[in-house]
């Protein structure tokens, strides 16, 4: 199981200086991946968490890091598909490919705050047929020029798209989702799935067994399929998996690996001493180089990893 770093997105502690080192530090320490995640807005009256009060956003963020790293890979986890046309993310994302080398991991999702549709003046309803045909249009985005696509939500005329991506035909596609149909998706159609912030770490193995699942269903063939679990790690008392001490934490690690799991990004964003926008930034990151000293790769424990 491979071990990844969130960058710091959320709250007070996401700021230039903080992104730099700790996208360092986790190349340093030799971990595989960085993360990001987006929140657009939060609806006045919403009972979200103080987490999304003020993100960065993902693209941008993990364009900053790529500039002052040179080996990790840099994921996003997730970006919404219906926020933008693929045109557009298209572009974005190639370009990121492009400067970092061939390091993107690109982790999408369909996105659940009305609100968030309703300000970036797209649709809610048929969420899941707009993303299937979505993937459609990236992908012949980052094919052939010239570029030709024809859909019923999505049209390119004939044209000529570059810079294509260096990692090819793409950057690796992740899905998010946990509903059934969600899951069959990305057994059908993505390169791997991406658990939420909110996902019972006891249980990934239901979810896991479903994608491969669907893939074999489809004809294809599950092995190749990444699974990375965002793990979300908090300090306290000991409670679901990845909270308590670092001890404890690390501890957890063989049983997600044993369910299936590929890869792990510990995601300190989600935890209110670390994430929340009146948490004290000093304090947050000095326990951000705590957790990554601690679960540093070559410091994790052998078996199930």
């Amino acid at each position: 199981m491979d071990i990844g770093f969130a960058l710091p997105v959320s709250g007070a502690w996401a700021t230039p200086e903080n992104v730099v080192g700790i996208a360092r530090r986790a190349e340093e320490l030799g971990y595989r991946s960085l993360w990001t995640f987006q929140r657009l807005l939060v609806p006045e009256g919403s009972h979200l968490p103080p987490v999304y009060t003020s993100v960065l956003d993902p693209v941008v963020t993990l364009a900053h890091a790529a500039a002052v790293t040179d080996r990790i890979r840099l994921g996003t986890a997730i970006v919404n598909m219906p926020f933008q046309p693929p045109v557009v993310l298209a572009k974005q994302l190639a370009t990121l490919d492009v400067l970092s080398g061939g390091r993107l991991d690109v982790g999408l999702g369909l996105g659940w705050e009305r609100e968030e549709f309703v300000a970036a003046g797209t649709p809610y309803e048929r969420r899941g047929a707009r993303a299937e045909e979505y993937l459609a249009c990236l992908r012949a985005l980052w094919g052939q020029d010239p570029v030709q696509f024809s859909g019923a939500f999505y049209q390119v005329p004939a044209a000529v798209v570059r810079p294509k991506p260096v990692q090819r035909p793409a950057p690796p596609l992740l899905l998010g989702g946990a509903a059934p149909r969600a899951l069959d998706r990305v057994g059908r159609l993505a390169d791997g799935w991406i658990s939420a912030s909110r996902a019972d770490l006891d249980d990934l193995s239901t979810s896991i067994d479903r994608v491969r699942d669907a893939a074999r269903a489809h004809g294809r063939d599950p092995g190749p399929l990444r699974f990375v679990c965002r793990g979300v790690v908090r300090g306290g008392p000991r409670g679901p998996r990845l909270t308590g001490t670092l001890d404890e934490v690390r501890a957890d690690l063989p049983a997600l690996a044993a369910q299936g799991v590929t890869e792990l990004f510990a995601d300190l964003n989600f935890d209110p001493a670390v994430g929340h926008p009146d948490a004290d930034p000093a304090a947050a990151v000095r326990r951000a180089h705590e957790v990554l000293e601690a679960l540093a790769p070559a410091g994790t424990p052998a078996p199930g990893c």
